[in-house]
């Protein structure tokens, strides 16, 4: 899987390439969150029929996560394994992890979704 952080993404690398957000993350205390994305580079052919269905599903995963609605995160993400080639499964699987821990958790107000890497 090739990563890709928010400022070194092109135009050209958005016309060219499928592009997944993966997650978000600041690193210094100050700074605005940097977003990391998956550059998928190869769509099985089966796969062509579905995939603004799934491009559509996990571009919604990262945004509703943020909301906490940790129900659609679960349903999306059942869906999404062993999707891209299974390329994202791992992302998915540590995903679920942090859902599972949060929902036994009272996040406060400020809980944005972004790791901190400071």
């Amino acid at each position: 899987m090739n990563i890709l952080l928010e400022p070194d993404i092109t135009e050209e690398i958005k016309e060219k390439y499928l592009l997944l957000e993966l997650d978000s993350f600041r690193v210094a205390e100050s700074s605005q969150p940097i977003r990391a994305y998956c550059l998928v580079e190869f769509i099985q052919p089966d796969d062509m029929v579905t995939i603004s269905q799934w491009v559509d599903l996990h571009a919604n995963l990262m945004p509703e996560y943020r909301k906490q609605n940790w129900n659609y995160v679960e349903q999306a993400i059942e869906h999404l394994m062993g999707r891209w080639n299974s390329q994202l499964d791992s992302f998915y699987q540590d995903i679920l992890a942090r859902v599972k821990d949060m929902r036994e958790q009272t996040l406060d107000e400020a809980w944005d979704g972004v790791i901190d890497r400071r």
